[in-house]
């Protein structure tokens, strides 16, 4: 999986070569009319002189002002001739221009000194299929998680209500050192989807998130440490440290042991080292907890995260009916 910092990467030269190919074509489709119009081959020569011309203008006793206007009107004199004759021949007016994907930016990502909606959008899409989440980031948001779940109880409606409420603000203050959260509760109660729902809005704001089962996350261990030899090339196990926002889904779920044990103390003991945040989601109760794991491991997970109780009937079962 790829961090924050090589999709930056990535979606820069992706940028770079849009422009580049975008310069490439408009240039064939002027050698193209240049060699059927020989006229529009001397207009095009007289652009690329342009350059030049605008340098000679810092030599001194010329008045800039006057000599830019004088360009600027032969410039335009030499635009609406190309346009002229490229309709006169069957071609669009714009034909030769340069046709970049997006107007604002021409490409480059930045609109002015600030990135270009166009490229943050493309960040945004690149980070969120690095998560490992993307489809759950799809389907489960804030704006489609309903209340009306949680209904038949008063205490249940005003503990999830508060939970959503938490969950929003949290989302929308989120720092590299926010808080980790640890949602407790049964199957089917909203944990996964409230939790994809923080994670959309974080990568939105361009933090690097990552997203796995407890089950998962274990398996990437024991890669690490079993594989074939070349885990140290392919190792996805520096992400459960490095990343701004971990979502741990399920805890509970996968095989207890003393490997499996240690694998989970490190990457908890880790990022509150690092004041890196975490949310870890299990079915399980705190009284579960305290008797599947260590005293290690759940002094920090109810010592130093924000529990969040999810209360409530399954609500897969309510959609069947």
């Amino acid at each position: 999986m790829r961090s924050r910092q090589e999709n930056f990467r990535l979606v820069k030269e992706e940028f770079e070569e849009k422009a580049r190919r975008a310069l490439a074509d408009a240039e064939e489709r002027r050698v193209e009319v240049a060699a059927k119009i020989p006229e529009l081959g001397k207009i095009n020569a007289e652009f690329s002189h342009f350059g030049a011309k605008l340098m000679t203008l810092l030599a001194p006793g010329i008045d800039p002002n006057v000599e830019v206007a004088k360009l600027r009107a032969e410039n335009e004199a030499l635009l609406s001739r190309r346009a002229e004759l490229l309709k006169q021949n069957g071609y669009p007016a714009d034909y030769c221009d340069v046709r970049y994907e997006c107007p604002l930016c021409n490409d480059t990502g930045y609109n002015g000194m600030k990135m270009c909606d166009c490229m943050r959008r493309r960040l945004f899409e690149m980070n969120m299929e690095s998560s490992g989440m993307a489809r759950l980031l799809r389907k489960q948001t804030f704006e489609n998680f309903t209340l009306d779940y949680y209904k038949d109880s008063p205490e249940t409606y005003a503990v999830m209500e508060q939970n959503l409420a938490r969950a929003k603000e949290y989302a929308d203050t989120f720092s590299e050192n926010s808080d980790s959260l640890l949602f407790l509760g049964g199957t089917g109660l909203g944990k996964t989807h409230l939790s994809s729902a923080i994670a959309n809005r974080v990568l939105a704001k361009g933090f690097d998130v990552y997203y796995n089962s407890a089950v998962g996350m274990i398996s990437d261990f024991e890669y690490r440490r079993f594989g074939n030899g070349l885990a140290e090339e392919s190792d996805d196990t520096r992400r459960y440290t490095e990343c701004d926002l971990l979502l741990v889904d399920d805890l509970g779920t996968e095989v207890v042991n003393q490997f499996t044990l240690s694998c989970l103390y490190y990457v908890i003991s880790t990022r509150l080292n690092l004041q890196k945040p975490t949310i870890i989601s299990t079915n399980l109760t705190s009284s579960e907890l305290r008797k599947t794991y260590n005293d290690r491991i759940v002094s920090r997970l109810m010592g130093e995260y924000i529990l969040f109780p999810f209360l409530g009937t399954d609500v897969r079962k309510q959609k069947l009916g």
